[in-house]
């Protein structure tokens, strides 16, 4: 497994922007396929958007299509998630998540995740 660090959630908000870092520990980044969720109080863990490792292939889930981007950078072990005109139901821990197996996996069912960070949007 991948150990993950994620950084930069906060509060924002409503229309506002952030931008979500998460270093990976792990000499084959490149190999892995990394994907980003998000859980709001009681419920359950939504996956976001993934990039595999040719950063060619990306998915992203109708609720943030065309205002969050995820991006790597295999020099620098680290993914990105760019969140613009954020909206109060985008409350929640969000987590960054990496595989090395079936890119058809969707983010919540990878294997290594990091320990989350709060994004916190005010209406």
């Amino acid at each position: 497994q991948v150990q993950l660090v994620e950084s930069g959630g906060g509060l924002v908000q409503a229309g506002g922007s952030l931008r979500l870092s998460c270093a990976a520990s792990t000499r084959t980044f490149s190999r892995y396929t990394l994907g980003w969720c998000r859980q709001a109080p009681g419920k359950e863990c939504e996956s976001l958007a993934a990039i595999d490792w040719s950063r060619i292939s990306t998915y992203y889930a109708q609720s943030v299509k065309g205002r969050f981007t995820i991006s790597r950078d295999n020099n620098k072990n680290t993914v990105y998630l760019q969140m613009n005109n954020l909206k109060p139901e985008d409350t929640a821990v969000y987590f960054c998540a990496a595989d090395d197996r079936s890119a058809a996996l969707e983010p919540k069912e990878y294997a290594s995740w990091g320990q989350g960070t709060q994004v916190t949007v005010s209406s």
